[in-house]
């Protein structure tokens, strides 16, 4: 767009206060290589376009703002003369990518003294080398010092994910050598009822009647599911007055593995209408054998699956074997968190999933959406063991304004003292004790959210009642780089 330009006064430009101690040569040299332009109420440079100019205003009213999620939110408005924006990091070179680290607009007419960047890259370094220097090394120092940090912060919760998985897994790995030695033994003791049964006066169609029990005995196994306490205690009670009348031995000690089998007296009369009378006491012997060896294999069953569930769910959390930006299901990325987490988050929180299961799959970074749900559950968990250890831990997903998708973490914790609200997000703050915590999980988390996904991360809070929601949108835009 063509603005008018007006004359450069080098006495105009030498009284802003950033040029205020410059050499009349040096003002003519900003004067013949910028120049003066007047803006109408509008636009002068948008949010996260090439940085070409940099801007000093001489007269009128600037308003910057900065893009969170759909909405631009001012940052700051003023009509001091001198105030500058734009390119203001070009002196860094192509060592940064040159953007407009916000957005620019004037309420009023407007005068502006614009510097081309490479020009202004100029006069830093050879007018101020020094400065530019140390401003350099404060720049990438920062960023060293923010990555190293946030390398340690990401190292430190990878250990606690370790711990965390490591105890999820030693439970059903246990189990699961504790079933094989005892089913081993049950083999044994199976291999010895079938000698026993062998030498008995059983005829072939007793025994193909016995085989077949056992087989239908193992597909009801199979196929059981628990009954309640009371129930349980009844059908005990029966099936071992039950075996104490057909004069079996200890028949109080078969009655539970029966009954955990789903067997129940009418099982009983099958087999007893199977056998001779005198037979029956070994014929439910051996297929006592068969059911606590169904029970053990289903056993190892189940720890083997959660095994594999727990190698999934971290395979999903880690995102090692996947595609670094690809269109992800939120709640497969929540469910792998929360699973990861379930160690330090303990039993005394309870876990309440509100999910919206109609969500679309959105596109993101799904190894860095799980470092988000990382920091925000650490952070909801922390809060609660603050207030005594127990309570509730909220997780909710939601469509917003059909454009949208919210996750929420909400906690029952003491909540974000008003004092503090405005500095959650800085950089280094936090109000853990020395040493458990770096202060830049939500940093790093507001910038995953709204650096790399374009969408936003707030917060609201009272005592008992504390909600951080991220905001992620449905569609793709240009994503951010990844860190």
């Amino acid at each position: 767009m063509n603005r008018p330009q007006m004359p450069c006064n080098p006495e105009e430009i030498g009284s802003l206060f950033l040029f205020e101690q410059l050499a009349p040569q040096q003002l003519g040299r900003l004067c013949s290589e910028g120049r003066v332009e007047l803006f109408e109420p509008g636009p002068v440079y948008a949010e996260s376009d090439p940085a070409d100019c940099f801007y000093v205003m001489i007269e009128g009213t600037v308003v910057l703002s900065r893009r969170v999620g759909d909405d631009d939110v001012e940052v700051s408005r003023t009509s001091q003369r001198g105030v500058y924006g734009g390119a203001v990091q070009a002196y860094l070179g192509d060592r940064v990518r040159q953007v407009y680290n916000n957005s620019m607009r004037v309420t009023e007419p407007t005068r502006f003294f614009v510097l081309p960047a490479d020009t202004f890259a100029a006069v830093m370094q050879e007018w101020f080398p020094m400065p530019v220097h140390l401003l350099e090394g404060l720049f990438f120092g920062s960023k060293s010092v923010q990555a190293a940090i946030g390398q340690h912060e990401r190292l430190l919760a990878l250990g606690s994910l370790s711990a965390g998985l490591t105890h999820e897994l030693n439970n059903p790995a246990a189990a699961a050598v504790r079933a094989t030695a005892t089913l081993r033994e049950r083999v044994a003791k199976m291999r010895h009822k079938l000698a026993a049964l062998a030498e008995g006066p059983f005829s072939r169609e007793m025994l193909e009647d016995l085989v077949e029990i056992q087989d239908r005995t193992a597909e009801r196994v199979a196929k059981t599911t628990a009954l309640g306490p009371l129930e349980t205690a009844d059908r005990e009670d029966a099936l071992a007055d039950w075996l104490e009348d057909h004069g079996i031995d200890h028949g109080w000690q078969l009655a539970p593995a029966f009954v955990q089998a789903g067997l129940d007296t009418d099982w009983l009369e099958q087999v007893a209408t199977a056998v001779d009378e005198e037979m029956l006491s070994g014929a439910v012997g051996w297929l006592n054998c068969t059911v606590e060896t169904e029970l053990l294999m289903n056993e190892i069953e189940d720890s083997t699956t959660r095994v594999s569930a727990l190698v999934d769910a971290a395979k999903q959390y880690t995102q090692l074997d996947r595609a670094p930006y690809q269109v992800v299901d939120v709640h497969q990325l929540l469910d792998s968190t929360l699973l990861m987490l379930s160690g330090k988050i303990g039993p005394r929180i309870e876990v309440v999933k509100e999910y919206d299961r109609t969500l679309p799959r959105i596109p993101a970074y799904p190894a860095q959406l799980n470092q988000v749900w990382t920091n925000l559950l650490d952070n909801a968990v922390s809060a609660i063991n603050s207030a005594g250890g127990q309570g509730t831990l909220t997780v909710r997903t939601a469509l917003v304004d059909h454009e949208r998708v919210l996750v929420e973490f909400r906690d029952t914790g003491p909540g974000v003292p008003p004092e503090i609200r405005s500095r959650v997000f800085d950089p280094f703050f936090t109000t853990k004790p020395l040493g458990q915590g770096t202060g830049l999980g939500l940093d790093i988390s507001r910038r995953i959210i709204v650096d790399k996904h374009r969408g936003s991360l707030q917060f609201e809070s009272e005592p008992g009642d504390t909600r951080f929601q991220a905001l992620l949108p449905l569609t793709a835009e240009t994503p951010g780089e990844p860190s």
